[in-house]
């Protein structure tokens, strides 16, 4: 059923990338006219078939230039800002991109007089150690200085076909014998399904939920970083060991392979695994959660055999194994 259109246009900005194309497409089949904001908007053609002919326009627009940014939200009616990074590398740094950016988008929202919906993360603290999450805080609290009345949404891991999470360990565990596990791989996430994410998003547009508050999502289930590894094993039908890395190690590792090209971890990614990522008490008992957008929120079991099939020896050919997960590092036998 072709929706029918609003006449709202709603600028997203870092559209193009993983969580964007979700949004895109949640906002589309809503009837919304879709402004996409990003760096290079000749890679986002990929957008143009979630909507009808015309919907979908993708626009170029740097936060770290601030007249690019005004110029993005000209006349919209919504404005969404999903830029993120989990980091450093160049001239994008957390400051730069989290908290300077998310001012910048903010405050030119206040000008054309546009609501305000800011995605941020599960754990952003001003007083973290995590320069990531001050960021992350900071960039909230520029967002609720500039419009009151904004919608923050923080989610834990986002999981879903292009994640960079169970794809990377998944492609690792073809060629390696071993996963690590950062501190014993005992962190707790609460994995929630893109999707989810982007209905979520979407429902700030149609103003469903209260504005002026910060709102956690998270999936169904809270599991640690392991069990996360083990279900993703035993979605590929591969066993592997584990191998625990303590903190310290781990930070140094980080500091060696910040140099390197889609470096595995940083020592601030060390600093943030130090925390459990999972939805608070007081989110739960206040109603900031997916509950107050009406959404049931889906299970990785549910989800990740969809995509991950292709990491299976024979692909969807084989079928899983009760027994395939992980092994500690001292089992000696049993490794594919």
């Amino acid at each position: 059923m072709t929706a029918v259109d609003t006449g709202k246009t709603v600028v997203v900005f870092g559209g193009s990338g993983f969580l964007g194309r979700y949004v895109t497409r949640a906002l589309a089949r809503r009837g919304h006219r879709i402004r996409v904001a990003c760096r290079r908007p000749d890679l986002a053609y990929h957008l143009q078939t979630a909507g009808k002919l015309g919907q979908i326009l993708p626009i170029q627009a740097n936060l770290r230039y601030r007249w690019s940014v005004d110029r993005a939200v000209e006349n919209a009616d919504h404005v969404i800002n999903l830029v993120g990074i989990l980091s450093e590398s160049g001239k994008q740094s957390f400051d730069a991109v989290q908290s300077f950016g998310a001012r910048s988008v903010a405050d030119a929202a206040r000008k054309v007089g546009a609501p305000v919906t800011q995605i941020s993360a599960i754990g952003a603290d001003a007083n973290s150690a995590s320069k990531y999450a001050r960021t992350k805080a900071a960039g909230e609290q520029s967002v609720f200085d500039a419009v009151p009345n904004a919608y923050v949404l923080r989610p834990s891991i986002v999981f879903g076909p292009e994640d960079q999470f169970f794809n990377r360990f998944a492609d690792m565990s073809r060629f390696s014998p071993a996963l690590p596990l950062i501190g014993g791989g005992t962190t707790k996430f609460q994995p929630v399904y893109v999707v989810d994410v982007a209905e979520a998003i979407a429902a700030t547009v149609e103003g469903s939920v209260e504005g002026g508050k910060v709102y956690e999502l998270g999936g169904p289930e809270v599991l640690t970083f392991r069990q996360m590894m083990e279900e993703m094993l035993r979605i590929i039908n591969r066993k592997r060991r584990f191998v625990s890395i303590p903190f310290p190690m781990a930070a140094s590792m980080g500091r060696f392979m910040r140099f390197l090209p889609n470096a595995l971890i940083t020592p601030d990614q060390v600093r943030q695994l130090q925390n459990d990522n999972i939805v608070s008490e007081a989110a739960k008992s206040e109603g900031r959660t997916l509950d107050a957008f009406g959404i049931r929120p889906r299970s990785i079991d549910a989800i990740l055999p969809s995509y991950l099939i292709r990491f299976r020896p024979q692909g969807q050919f084989t079928q899983p194994q009760p027994q395939a997960g992980g092994l500690d590092a001292q089992d000696q036998e049993g490794v594919v």
